[in-house]
């Protein structure tokens, strides 16, 4: 089959699952009682958010997985990136199910949420080191295809690069749409180099796609449905393990900038505030609430935010 044709037929069956799954699951979610819960130091126009369905991620794990099982058999090089999605995708379903059913505000306590971090990147990293199927040398941007290859130091900087990753996607989930509508750009140029490079992981790249266009319809502003740390994560998973297979992590401080700003704006603010013993560098971290508070509105934010997405990865594909 054709990597195009695999690519949008990938794409579509995904829409059509979580366009589909989301209408049912909304209601379920409601009638259970699922509902986020608005932490008070954030902003106060949050408030009337309290009680909006989370755990939405199911809807887009769902599309996901069901979608690159279809294509599995011919494209067996998706199964890394369909584990390490899966398995982020549950360390966040049980943060969120002790949150929101067990009623425990912070979810799972950071050992237990890092220790299965871990033990999903640790497999990752185990295939990658002793996979012939592809290389841990990664590319470098703008150098005409030239490559890094740290040798055991790939170790230490895979873990730093997955668990960085990971939670920068997840601390981008704070706003209606933010989240998905920069992983979907994320996933499209994955999808665009999968079929370029003929990689054969077009079929869940396009899934991803197909999955988050669906889901921006129920997430965008005003939402009607939250993602949940089962979406960030999983979308996490999926973002840092595509890489990898493309050999591509370093570009993921290019396309997924908007993720590193997230996390960085958070560290700044931790140690400036120790530093300064009180003081604080932004308005609210992450930084779209340093912006919201600013008086921007979500709207504004969600589009800013993926037009520099957009931009950088038109840029990431020139460096390629």
């Amino acid at each position: 089959m054709d990597v195009k044709f695999t690519a949008i037929i990938s794409v579509l069956i995904s829409f059509a699952i979580s366009a589909v799954l989301c209408p049912i699951l909304i209601p379920f979610l409601r009638k259970l009682k699922f509902g986020q819960t608005i932490r008070e130091e954030g902003p106060k126009a949050h408030a009337k958010k309290s009680g909006t369905p989370t755990m939405g991620g199911v809807a887009i794990l769902i599309s996901i997985a069901v979608t690159s099982l279809l294509f599995v058999k011919d494209h067996p090089k998706l199964i890394p990136i369909l584990f390490t999605t899966v398995g982020f995708g549950v360390v966040g379903l049980l943060d969120d199910f002790i949150k929101v059913v067990l009623k425990r505000s912070e979810g799972l306590k950071p050992w237990q949420k890092l220790l299965g971090q871990l033990v999903i990147a640790g497999i990752l990293c185990y295939y990658l080191l002793t996979s012939d199927v592809v290389s841990t040398a990664m590319i470098i941007p703008f150098t005409g295809g030239k490559t890094l290859n740290l040798g055991w130091f790939f170790i230490p900087a895979f873990f730093v690069i997955v668990l960085g990753t990971d939670n920068g996607v997840n601390l981008t989930d704070g706003l209606d749409g933010l989240c998905t509508s920069v992983t979907i750009l994320v996933a499209v140029f994955f999808t665009v180099v999968s079929i370029g490079e003929e990689s054969g992981i077009e079929p869940i790249t396009g899934a991803v796609v197909g999955s988050l266009l669906g889901f921006l319809v129920f997430n965008a502003y005003p939402a009607r449905v939250f993602m949940g740390d089962t979406g960030s994560l999983a979308l996490g998973g999926f973002v840092v393990s595509t890489a990898f297979m493309l050999q591509m992590p370093i570009f993921i401080l290019l396309v997924g900038f908007i993720y590193f700003a997230e996390t960085l704006s958070v560290m700044l603010q931790v140690a400036y505030f120790k530093k300064t013993h009180g003081k604080r560098l932004f308005r609210m971290t992450p930084i779209h609430h340093h912006f919201e508070l600013g008086g921007w509105s979500e709207t504004r934010i969600v589009t800013v935010f993926s037009t520099v997405t957009a931009l950088l990865c038109l840029i990431a594909y020139l460096a390629m």
